[in-house]
């Protein structure tokens, strides 16, 4: 039996794309390679750099050894060499950045070279680089005039420092555009807390917590059991007028009954935690990185940092009951929300019983869309129970609609080839979108459970 085509999973609610668009739409896409020459134009033209850079250091170092070089045919020599770096500096950001961005991914993720600013590369933060990377160029050129103001007229200082001030004014203005400020607004907008439901036990998944040391925290509510305690994150961040709030006959939109005390930035910070459906607060810092026999610590580290977020990728924990795969889910929803994103996490299950609700008002689009206010969404114990048809092509339709979109934290006990158990025909669809732009780890070892209990026997 050959496993579903995407339109095949399509959803009785939402409008299917036609095979001639689809066509169409993936050759204009293949055309974004008719830009990999010109990056591989400006690889040549880095060479030439490499060249002039060795041409100008062998000449001053042979006016050196002559004694013929005077301290300012010294001192310009040297802002040369550093204009010829700072530009050679410009050229590799605009080739390997532009390329990930506008052609196809480099796949350096867990190279130990990779670039810092290339895991949150996108054409805004390139854009900013590039500016305030012609800005320091400009600083050298007007540098050199001043240190040799004596063969410069003052028309080419006028016009240089003038010249220059442009260019740092157009960097500002273009980083103000870009969206830093914006995107600050939208992380810390005041969230909606959920009324918190009666308190369930700590993930089977976890390990061990330790004491956190937190002022007046407000109370965490605990994981939702059902459908009811969910809610859907409101637009731009802030609080919308309404709530997605569901029953067992579906979903429904009802109007928050109260407006909240403005909040302060611890306060929110527990806001949005609360809201967010942790079963409990696990830190990256509680993690017994002892206890697992095998994973990537450097992978962890670099999840910490959460610059999967901002690429829209997903994480994968895999590995087997009790070895840390929830704690480790929910140490990074923790700090997303005390980064400003809003987080919402739920077992795979009670994701199941939120998309059918939805399903069944005929106003899945509508929740999935809602769903995009959330940055992060965590699917919990995938694979502890299997998924007929039907609910399977509802966890498609999440894992596609938020396909290089925004991130899934997603914890299972199997790895991803055997996903077919889990959810049948579906799973190689999924699967591929799931795992394209995903960090997968690994977790090997004994339950933690298991331990503490052979330990306290």
């Amino acid at each position: 039996m050959q496993p579903p085509t995407p339109a095949d999973l399509a959803d009785p609610v939402t409008p299917s794309v036609s095979p001639q668009g689809t066509t169409l739409g993936y050759a204009l896409f293949a055309t974004r390679w008719l830009q990999a020459p010109l990056y591989f134009g400006l690889v040549a033209a880095q060479g030439v750099y490499v060249y002039k850079f060795f041409n100008e250091l062998w000449t001053l170092i042979v006016k050196c050894v002559s004694g013929s070089a005077t301290e300012t045919y010294v001192m310009l020599a040297v802002l040369k060499l550093v204009d010829v770096v700072m530009i050679a500096n410009l050229l590799i950001m605009t080739i390997v950045g532009g390329y990930e961005t506008f052609v196809s991914r480099i796949g350096l993720q867990g190279h130990r070279d990779q670039p810092e600013w290339l895991s949150h590369v996108n054409s805004n933060v390139l854009k900013v680089k590039l500016a305030t990377a012609i800005v320091g160029i400009s600083s050298v050129h007007l540098l050199q005039m001043f240190v040799d103001v004596h063969h410069t007229s003052r028309h080419a200082l006028l016009w240089g420092t003038v010249i220059h001030m442009a260019f740092i004014a157009s960097a500002v203005l273009l980083a103000y555009m870009s969206g830093p400020m914006l995107r600050d607004d939208k992380n810390h907008g005041s969230p909606h807390v959920a009324p918190a439901p009666a308190a369930a036990p700590a993930d089977a998944d976890a390990g061990p917590s330790a004491p956190v040391l937190v002022r007046a925290p407000l109370p965490i509510p605990a994981q939702a059991t059902s459908y009811e305690n969910f809610e859907t994150c409101g637009s731009r961040g802030a609080p919308s007028a309404y709530e997605t709030r569901s029953t067992r006959g579906g979903t429904r939109l009802v109007a928050y009954e109260a407006r909240r005390a403005p909040y302060t930035a611890e306060a929110e910070v527990e806001g949005r935690v609360g809201a967010a459906g942790f079963p409990a607060r696990k830190l990256l810092e509680e993690f017994d990185p002892g206890h697992p026999r095998s994973f990537d610590r450097r992978l962890l580290a670099r999840l910490g940092t959460l610059d999967f977020l901002a690429t829209g990728r997903n994480v994968v924990f895999v590995g087997a009951p009790g070895t840390g795969k929830t704690h480790l889910a929910i140490g990074l929803g923790v700090r997303a929300c005390q980064a400003g994103h809003r987080v919402l996490f739920a077992t795979a299950t009670e994701w199941a019983a939120r998309l059918a609700g939805a399903r069944a008002e005929g106003k899945l689009a509508e929740e999935l869309s809602a769903l995009d206010d959330c940055p992060l969404l965590i699917v919990d114990e995938v694979g502890y129970l299997p998924f007929d048809a039907d609910t399977a092509r509802l966890f498609f339709q999440l894992v596609a609609h938020r396909y290089e979109r925004a991130s899934l934290i997603v914890t299972s006990d199997r790895p991803l080839g055997r996903w077919e158990e889990i959810f049948g025909g579906a799973a190689p669809a999924m699967v591929d979108r799931l795992a394209h732009h995903a960090e997968i780890v690994r977790l090997e070892g004994d339950s933690y459970r298991l331990r503490s209990a052979t330990s306290a026997g």
